[in-house]
């Protein structure tokens, strides 16, 4: 079963595309899970994603290396994405970040691939808070 904060994370960041609210709802369950540092990168990722898109490289090359340094932790939880191919995406943008100034390029969104059918399922048809009264789908 998973958390209805980690859900909403997912669904901010893949479907609405919206990393501040990422950031909020993520940064509520990482403090819940004992500021878990695996979930705290996942959090580093969407902010750096805000920054980039408001114009703000160094924030986003910032948060971005933080989210990488700390790409190889472990969490107990059941992840249910490719975090492998998060981290590769994550690096790929960083590499291009690093050259912005001699090769600038606009701001594109990375979808974290969800490899569990039931997270997936939650996902997509997900109800943020203040809309659904549970705690848990």
């Amino acid at each position: 079963m998973y958390h209805r904060l980690y859900i909403e994370f997912f669904y901010f960041f893949n479907i609405e595309r919206d990393y501040y609210e990422c950031h909020e709802v993520m940064e509520e369950y990482w403090m819940s899970e004992g500021k878990n540092r695996l979930l705290q990168a996942l959090l580093q990722v969407a902010v750096g994603l805000h920054h980039f898109r408001n114009s703000n490289v160094g924030g986003a090359i910032k948060l971005l290396e933080q989210a990488m340094e700390k790409h190889g932790e472990h969490w107990d939880g059941a992840l249910g994405i490719d975090k492998q191919g998060l981290f590769t995406d994550v690096k790929a943008y960083l590499e291009r970040l690093y050259h912005y100034e001699d090769h600038p390029f606009p701001f594109y969104d990375l979808t974290i691939a969800i490899t569990d059918s039931q997270l997936l399922e939650k996902v997509v048809h997900c109800i943020p808070e203040g809309v659904a009264d549970e705690d848990k789908y």
